[in-house]
């Protein structure tokens, strides 16, 4: 008997923007909360980067970009069926999806998009304010100024937030943190948290945060690999490809080559 499509194997490259030398406690609990999160016949591979994203700067984002595109590269000629980057930032998506055929997600448009589903005016909180003008950029790109009008922000680097998955002292003192601000957001019109990153996600809802002064916290990580395997099975079944008539052509060859040399 034939294996139909929705049973056959996904094979998704989870690419992390840090490593473990970084982001070590947070791996350490992204890879089993994958697993949970996962349908029967799907496999995610959590692939790290090294060096990581270490510093809330536009030249960071720039140099883990490239480094998230030439994986995905790797990703499709190692036969994996669609790469989710797990970074709210989002940084070398929509390159990505211009160099390769199978479908790319990432955290932060998944979350945004998904958002949009549970309310109508969702608010972002970063883990620094260094990410909250880059955010503005990204929901402008995306269409949702309207739809995601607010970003506020707590204050620390992207590994201070590790010991937070080690201490529950840690954990109780960021959470009343993000806790705070949320209510800020619904204080000021805003009907859907989305926390900024997936370290944030990982532990509010480990820690069993789902909503906020009424409004729900949106769980990224479980929306982005339900989304992405959404979009495997839709391929598969239906034949729907990534649009290659502007923003994602796909790039020649020799430029994608060109791309990969050191």
């Amino acid at each position: 008997m034939a294996i139909s499509s929705a049973e056959r194997p996904i094979r998704i490259w989870w690419q992390s923007y840090v490593d473990s030398t970084l982001g070590g406690p947070y791996l350490e609990h992204l890879r089993p909360h994958l697993e949970r999160l996962r349908g029967p016949h799907t496999e995610i591979a959590v692939h790290e980067m090294t060096p990581p994203d270490s510093y809330a700067h536009p030249l960071m984002e720039l140099r883990c970009a490239r480094l998230a595109v030439q994986n995905a590269i790797r990703a499709e000629r190692e036969g994996y069926d669609a790469v989710a980057f797990g970074h709210m930032q989002d940084s070398g998506l929509w390159e990505a999806r211009s160099a390769v055929k199978i479908p790319v997600l990432s955290l932060g448009e998944t979350s945004m998009l998904h958002a949009c589903t549970l309310g109508t005016r969702a608010g972002i909180i970063t883990i620094n304010p260094g990410f909250v003008p880059g955010f503005f950029q990204q929901i402008a790109k995306y269409g949702l100024r309207q739809r995601v009008p607010y970003v506020l922000s707590v204050s620390y680097q992207p590994g201070e937030m590790m010991q937070s998955f080690r201490s529950a002292t840690d954990a109780t003192r960021v959470i009343a943190e993000f806790r705070a601000q949320a209510e800020r957001l619904v204080a000021q019109g805003a009907d859907v948290v989305i926390p900024g990153g997936g370290i944030p996600m990982l532990l509010l809802g480990e820690n069993q945060v789902r909503e906020i002064g009424g409004a729900p916290v949106l769980d990224g990580l479980h929306a982005l690999v339900k989304h992405t395997e959404t979009a495997v099975i839709l391929r598969r079944e239906s034949g729907l490809e990534t649009s290659r008539l502007a923003d994602f052509r796909l790039a020649p060859d020799q430029v994608v080559e060109q791309f990969l040399e050191p």
